[in-house]
């Protein structure tokens, strides 16, 4: 990923200075701010989130999110940029006039609605309601619900406010057991206890379990395991518990990459066939070695349902029938979430962020 980093800083560049340079342009702007400014906006969310993960500090904290935020707009403001240069190029060849000013008026206002809508959804924190069936599931289990939330990522752009409202809404769905699907932080420099403080209010009959996502890693994960420990989470550690009947088994995100290692931790973790069981990795991969081990349902999350237009077909490209929702991998089902928080600019388009409360029934 670092190799790529001054590649991605590159784009940013590039990308910003058609952007500003094609709407000074139209619009007959001369001043040097409406290229300059923007491209130092797009320009330090690379570095910003790389100091912030060694370091805290409030102005650094406030850049970054002001960046990131930036990042966002341009991906619609690029498409106004576009846009434009299309809508002049039709117009000349079919010989009507259209003033370059009113063009670009248009295009770019049109940008600036739908990322500000986006802003807003990604902010806005929706259920997700599911029912399962399963083979072999326990009495006690038939008509309960799971809730299932992943990909929080505490950090520069959500802290304490943001679980306080998680938690609440979890709360008020009274799930049997609440599962925590990874990134539960960004992997910046925070204070760890404020910012799950607000999780130690989190309860179900069934208890709470959490696994480890790729991000989960990057500020250390013994110190992210501990503080979630601290407000009475059970850390899965690539284990198996069996709970009234039913199998829960979790992998961290980091043991899934390698068939063999997965397979490993899993033949290892006591994996029983003659009952339902439910297996929390982070990210939709490798299916083949839980579907091969007898698993009977994965639940995942990472892909964020490539989070915002255009991206949302990347994650598709990439993740396929996977990138989101209930899907069946041979004889498994496999649910993956979009998550309820964001990574990087904290747009939603095309996306949700969720919480899923799934029902279990019998199949």
């Amino acid at each position: 990923m670092r190799k790529l980093l001054p590649t991605l800083l590159a784009l940013f560049l590039a990308v910003t200075w058609f952007v500003t340079a094609t709407f000074a342009h139209l619009e007959g702007f001369g001043s040097w701010c409406w290229t300059v400014v923007p491209i130092l906006l797009t320009a330090s969310f690379i570095p910003t989130t790389m100091l912030s993960q060694r370091m805290r500090s409030p102005r650094l904290r406030a850049l970054n999110v002001i960046s990131g935020i930036s990042i966002g707009f341009l991906t619609y403001f690029l498409a106004a940029a576009l846009g434009c240069w299309v809508a002049i190029g039709v117009s000349r060849l079919a010989g009507i006039p259209i003033p370059r000013g009113t063009v670009a008026s248009v295009a770019y206002g049109a940008a600036a609605l739908v990322g500000t809508f986006a802003l807003f959804s990604g902010y806005w924190l929706r259920v997700t309601r599911i029912s399962v069936r399963l083979p072999q599931l326990p009495a006690f289990w038939h008509g309960r619900t799971i809730a299932l939330v992943s990909d929080i990522h505490l950090g520069n752009f959500r802290g304490t406010a943001f679980s306080r409202r998680v938690v609440a809404r979890i709360l008020g769905l009274r799930p049997e057991c609440i599962l925590v699907a990874g990134d539960f932080f960004d992997g910046v420099k925070i204070d760890v206890g404020r910012a799950v403080g607000p999780w130690s209010e989190l309860s179900a009959p069934s208890g709470v379990f959490f696994v480890g996502g790729n991000h989960d890693d990057y500020g250390g994960r013994k110190a992210y395991f501990d503080a979630l420990r601290k407000v009475g989470m059970t850390v899965l550690d690539n284990e198996r518990v069996v709970v009234h009947g039913l199998q829960l088994v979790g992998v961290h995100d980091r043991e899934t990459h390698d068939p063999r290692a997965f397979a490993s931790v899993l033949e290892k973790s006591g994996l029983a066939g003659g009952s339902a069981s439910i297996l929390l990795a982070h990210r939709p991969s490798n299916l083949s070695v839980p579907e091969e081990a007898g698993i009977s349902l994965q639940l995942s999350g990472h892909t964020h349902g490539g989070q915002f237009w255009p991206w949302t077909l990347l994650a598709r490209r990439v993740h396929g029938k996977f990138a989101y929702g209930l899907n069946r991998h041979g004889k498994m089902l496999v649910y993956t979430s979009s998550g309820a928080g964001t990574w990087g600019p904290p747009f939603r388009l095309g996306t949700r962020s969720e919480i899923v409360l799934i029902r279990l029934e019998a199949a």
